[in-house]
């Protein structure tokens, strides 16, 4: 009988920990789970576009940080979605499918920003336009990273109600831009927020 109480409350302190280890984890997802899906809804009330069509995106292997790419050119290209993502999926930069709509580097530019460091994930971006006039901005090749950079500071600072210097040092800070977005003033609560969309899915997003 004694052994038999031992074994018990043996048993007891090891499986309490573990329990209490799981539910810290599984908070842990919900969290992140949440802060994705206010991410995604972002992107869809920012580019009026249903969340589903969102999600439709992504589950064809787009990572989340370059949806907001998908629905720009889309946006700005006046296609649909999925034409930009086939594209995409057949390896092209972004560069090159930007090209391919007869659009050009020029749509990228965000002027909200100033005195970005060379060491900056945006220093390169930046010094291309600053170094060449604006009629060469529409031939200036922007590498894949440049691009998600630049979308995304748009999308988070705008829609996300945030100083575009705060996006860009948090960026520096290595925070991926889903973190980003959750914490913006924008973004908390859109987990729960109701997507606004109209009948055309190619307007939204201002420009």
């Amino acid at each position: 009988m004694r052994r038999t109480f031992l074994f018990l409350v043996i048993m007891a302190a090891l499986v309490c920990p573990l329990a209490r280890a799981q539910s810290r984890v599984s908070a842990s997802i919900s969290i992140g789970d949440q802060g994705l899906r206010g991410f995604y809804l972002g992107i869809g009330n920012y580019y009026h576009v249903p969340e589903r069509q969102v999600m439709v995106v992504r589950e064809r292997s787009i990572p989340d940080d370059e949806l907001p790419v998908v629905f720009f050119l889309a946006q700005r290209a006046r296609v649909e979605p999925g034409a930009i993502v086939e594209l995409r999926l057949r390896g092209m930069s972004w560069y090159d499918i930007t090209v391919h709509f007869g659009l050009g580097s020029e749509i990228y530019y965000y002027n909200s920003v100033r005195g970005v460091p060379g060491w900056s994930p945006y220093g390169r971006a930046f010094a291309a336009y600053k170094q060449h006039p604006k009629k060469q901005w529409r031939q200036m090749r922007l590498g894949d990273g440049d691009i998600v950079n630049l979308v995304n500071l748009r999308f988070v600072a705008e829609h996300g109600r945030m100083n575009a210097t705060e996006v860009i040092r948090a960026r520096e800070g290595g925070r991926s831009f889903t973190t980003i977005f959750s914490g913006s003033r924008g973004g908390r609560g859109h987990d729960r927020a109701p997507v606004r969309w109209g009948s055309s899915n190619r307007g939204g997003g201002r420009r």
